[in-house]
């Protein structure tokens, strides 16, 4: 339920399960939200894992502050997804859907390219360490990372989530049935919202850009450093290119298809006509899909730290292994209290 992100439409849409007077049936949500609630467990083991893991660690590091922003981000979008599969399930109720319209989703959303903005700075601050490592940039300094982390916070929710919030303020007392987010907006939400929409999807694509660059000269920059230093660690320098591309291409399939289908999606509402009902439920089952694609990368996010952060992959394995001694001596003492 992205309506709050999706353009405002000048003829109503069929609702799910309607059919329209062409005969095209609009598909049943039901399985999107079944997707949901699958991802919802691995989302909130991963995710309680990494919280768990981030805590006991110290920012000592821009690194470390922008993993720990990431990780906080991840766990708020993971405790909304049971709230936003149920609102979307046919049948839920209006005030379940009204508060996911006004609230949760709207969070959602904002923390999604919240996630995406953290990505950005995490590839510069890399790009920054190992491109200009004799030089102390400002972006690598703690108190800077903390500084834009917070404005990171503070402008997506305040300049896009917020004035959906207060946006959103039509009444519901006569409407007894609420079949879209669009209901709830007076004329003043729906020019926001399409701002909005159009904001979201260049910041995107700039962000990804970045990220792109920033990865693509990390790699050309340390296998030159491998060729200087005559090195012949043909396995150090596959690692390093898959390191790189399993962070440029987590990213792309995770949050590209969704910002590719939206674009065709956003025209479909715009022109929708009574002819065009087929096409535009395909493309609001493509967008819904890509939607769920997107938000895995919550379930990506924790095994990426793993993978790419020391530090994170050190404190993990040590706590792991806290947590099983503790276990071994408690069953040990169980073990000698019963032979008495």
């Amino acid at each position: 339920m992205d309506e709050w992100l999706d353009p405002p439409v000048s003829n109503p849409v069929p609702a799910s399960n309607q059919t329209s007077p062409n005969g095209c049936k609009s598909y049943d949500p039901t399985l999107v939200s079944v997707l949901y609630f699958l991802m919802f467990p691995i989302a909130l083991l991963l995710n309680g894992m990494a919280a768990w893991v981030s805590l006991h660690l110290k920012s000592t590091s821009t690194f470390v502050v922008y993993l720990k922003n990431l990780v906080a981000a991840d766990v708020i979008m993971t405790l909304i997804i049971p709230i936003k599969a149920a609102s979307d399930l046919p049948g839920a109720s209006n005030m379940l859907f009204i508060l996911s319209c006004r609230f949760f989703s709207v969070i959602f959303y904002s923390t999604q390219y919240t996630c995406i903005a953290l990505l950005g700075l995490i590839s510069l601050d890399r790009f920054f360490k190992i491109m200009m490592p004799r030089n102390k940039f400002f972006g690598q300094n703690v108190i800077f990372s903390k500084v834009m982390s917070g404005l990171v916070w503070v402008a997506l929710f305040g300049g896009t989530g917020l004035p959906n919030i207060i946006l959103s303020n039509r009444s519901v007392a006569n409407m007894t049935q609420i079949s879209s987010c669009m209901t709830l907006k007076g004329p003043a939400g729906l020019e926001f919202h399409q701002h909005a929409v159009i904001f979201l999807n260049v910041f995107f694509w700039l962000v990804s850009v970045v990220i792109a660059v920033c990865y693509i000269c990390i790699t050309n920059k340390v296998i030159q450093s491998f060729r200087n230093s005559g090195s012949n660690n043909n396995e150090g320098k596959q690692k390093i290119k898959l390191r790189v591309f399993l962070v440029i291409i987590v990213f792309f399939v995770s949050f590209g298809p969704y910002h590719i289908v939206r674009i065709p999606y956003t025209f479909q509402q715009v022109n929708y006509s009574p002819n065009t009902d087929c096409v535009y439920v395909a493309g609001k089952f493509g967008k819904d899909l890509s939607l769920w694609l997107a938000n895995t990368n919550i379930c990506m996010d924790p095994l990426l730290y793993v993978f790419l952060c020391r530090e994170f992959k050190e404190k993990l394995m040590s706590m792991i292994e806290g947590a099983s001694t503790s276990v071994k001596i408690a069953f040990v003492d169980k073990q000698k209290e019963c032979r008495f």
